[in-house]
């Protein structure tokens, strides 16, 4: 790893916009994604479960799922996380970026890094241990999703904002959604911009604004019904 130290919040290149919050990134992380989808509760009893998200990022909301799935579940359960990147961050950049909860991750920080498939397209699927796989999928999410097929238990919404990355939120990801989930999947996201919320509802999801991390004063919630609007 080299010397290099994070000068303020990561923020994409792409897209100008933050990777995870500047005041607590972690907190940000399992207030909006791990609370927001009911989690640790709703894999108690999930032999096998099943995470999407839009935007690995940093990997953070991978790290903080498996985690709190390996100090909450029982040793025949597994986790399935299966993430989307157009643009993927140095593993290095990672390291940087991540530094601050190292301690806290253990050794996971860095068997991630030691798998990561840096600036390689397509389906990465990574086996961390016998109970925790990634499937890293370097693409456009539009391109990628289609292509894609899983029983998806909770949906993470990683985008950025769809003002500035409106692709990650289009009418070709929501459908996919829909095709992917089961009825009582559920979904979390940080944004509550109306037209996103439209759209899901109209593609079978049912959501809710509830109050969002920090000085954001909204997010969504939401579960698949399956009746579209």
């Amino acid at each position: 790893m080299s010397d290099l130290r994070p000068i303020g919040p990561p923020k994409s290149r792409e897209f100008d916009d933050l990777y995870f919050s500047a005041d607590d990134g972690l907190a940000e992380s399992k207030f909006v994604f791990l609370d927001g989808n009911n989690l640790p509760e709703n894999w108690r009893n999930a032999e096998r479960f099943v995470i999407c998200e839009t935007g690995f990022g940093t990997g953070l909301n991978f790290l903080s799922a498996w985690k709190l799935f390996e100090e909450t579940t029982e040793p025949h359960q597994s986790l399935d996380f299966i993430s989307f990147e157009k643009y993927p961050l140095q593993g290095e950049e990672i390291g940087m970026y991540l530094q601050p909860w190292r301690e806290f991750f253990g050794d996971r920080l860095q068997q991630l890094l030691a798998h990561y498939p840096f600036g390689i397209p397509g389906f990465h699927r990574v086996v961390l241990n016998e109970r925790v796989t990634l499937t890293l999928i370097i693409d456009d999410v539009n391109v990628a999703i289609p292509k894609l097929i899983a029983d998806v238990d909770a949906w993470f919404l990683d985008g950025f904002k769809p003002a500035t990355n409106p692709d990650m939120w289009s009418d070709t990801v929501i459908e996919n959604m829909a095709r992917l989930s089961r009825k009582g999947t559920r979904l979390a996201t940080f944004t509550a911009a109306g037209k996103v919320r439209r759209n899901l509802i109209a593609a079978g999801f049912s959501i809710e604004k509830v109050t969002g991390f920090g000085r954001k004063r909204d997010m969504m919630i939401g579960c698949f019904t399956g009746d579209e609007a």
